[in-house]
């Protein structure tokens, strides 16, 4: 996690092994019989990094060939480098103006949550590093964490032998292009939850100009510790965040929206002033994070947080048989529709064999969800209360309340802000 822009910089290109663009071209029409290039895609999450291809099945030497000199054969010119930091930068300054704040407030969150450690180092890499990457720091991470131990090679719609004899072929004995040394600086740290709080002050009033310009809003985001998706917890965690549910204060749909869950009927419905409230579960090997992101216009911040203490303190309250039941249901629908698709399928594949070195199967994960109790919810909920929470906040902060009157409010029976006195107004 301390050089993520390396892995921002070794994803982004896809053409990175000794063959030519053409020819990695010319392969992967070869794997399809409708002479179509296919799709050759990598992606990046908090804690893994995954090279995919969708091909003909008949075409599987070649794929696994592929992914081999893209993995263990990377170029690393200079010139590609270079490109890649100038994409890295576009990408930093788009950050700073996108009207959609969630992904700089999901890594502020981890920040307060994991303060300089793991998960809570920075995802998006401070502009003044990017040129001080090179080809051998490069291949220093590369051979620190792609390692054999480190690694899954996962398919789908293709027969189990007939995988393992490829990665015999092209993976096992495979001297890389970094060298064969011995892994020597891997970082084996253990998440260590801190909360806290991470402010950016930010004039939010002109990130969407035009002849319908988006309003003004402050964004808030409250978290606390939950569990890692190794543990029992995890399903029950699970039901509880789509049971709170929530989105944007306007949704087409219906119930299967999400339009009957906690954060729509508590929140959304009653406060026309607020923009979004959407509840989020960030759960990884070694920690969880559930926290609610809200928005609403700069003189109701106070308001809006009190609101959002409020919701994490009824979770440990009464949770009413319909709803516990509604929410199972649509997890499990969304989880049954998600693995309809084969690319979601071989993610999952992936990350839970990384993880677990085995995989639940979807059966026995919905087993697990009908399993949960009201009592299960009304306890990991109570035991997440229990922890420092982590708060970020963008926009105009001058009424946001203090952090210590936010842990006050979570600690407190209803959710209620400490009140405050001004002598003068």
């Amino acid at each position: 996690m301390k050089r993520n822009i390396l892995v921002e910089l070794l994803t982004f290109w896809k053409s990175w092994h000794f063959r030519p663009p053409v020819n990695l071209i010319a392969k992967m029409k070869s794997c399809l019989p409708w002479k179509s290039t296919g799709v050759f895609a990598t992606a990046r999450r908090q804690d893994t990094t995954m090279y995919a291809v969708s091909a003909d099945s008949k075409g599987l030497d070649t794929v696994v060939g592929l992914l081999a000199d893209v993995v263990l054969h990377p170029r690393l010119t200079d010139e590609e480098i270079e490109m890649a930091r100038m994409a890295i930068q576009f990408e930093l300054e788009d950050l700073n103006m996108r009207p959609d704040p969630e992904p700089l407030l999901t890594e502020m969150i981890h920040e307060a949550a994991y303060r300089e450690n793991t998960v809570g180092l920075h995802r998006f890499c401070p502009t003044e590093n990017i040129v001080k990457i090179d080809r051998e720091m490069l291949h220093s991470y590369l051979q620190n964490y792609y390692t054999p131990e480190r690694m899954v090679l996962a398919g789908v719609g293709v027969e189990h032998d007939d995988l393992v004899e490829c990665a015999r072929k092209h993976l096992v004995g495979i001297r890389p292009a970094w060298g064969s040394q011995t892994a020597v600086d891997v970082d084996r740290s253990v998440a260590q939850y801190t909360g806290g709080i991470v402010k950016l002050e930010r004039d939010m009033s002109n990130v969407s100009p035009g002849p319908a310009p988006f309003p003004e809003l402050t964004h808030i985001m409250i978290g606390l510790e939950s569990c890692s998706f190794l543990e029992g917890d995890f399903i029950p965690f699970a039901v509880l965040n789509m049971m709170m549910g929530g989105g944007g204060s306007f949704s087409a749909g219906g119930p299967g929206k999400g339009m009957f869950t906690r954060l729509y009927l508590n929140v959304l419905n009653r406060h026309h002033w607020m923009y979004n409230a959407t509840a989020y579960h960030h759960s990884y090997e070694d920690t969880g994070l559930l926290c609610i992101h809200a928005s609403a216009d700069p003189r109701q911040v106070r308001e809006m947080v009190e609101i959002i203490t409020k919701e994490f303190i009824s979770m440990a309250g009464t949770v009413d048989v319909v709803e516990l039941e509604r929410a199972k249901t649509q997890l499990m629908s969304m989880l049954m529709m998600n693995l309809e698709s084969r690319p979601v399928i071989f993610e999952d594949v992936g990350r839970q064999v990384l993880a677990t070195r085995s995989r639940k199967l979807p059966h026995e994960l919905c087993a697990l969800i009908r399993d949960v109790k009201p009592e299960d919810v009304r306890r990991v909920s109570s035991k997440m209360l229990r922890g420092k929470p982590a708060v970020a906040a963008l926009g105009n902060l001058a009424d946001l309340p203090s952090y210590e009157h936010i842990q006050a409010a979570l600690s407190s029976r209803d959710g209620r802000l400490p009140r405050t006195y001004r002598l003068f107004r």
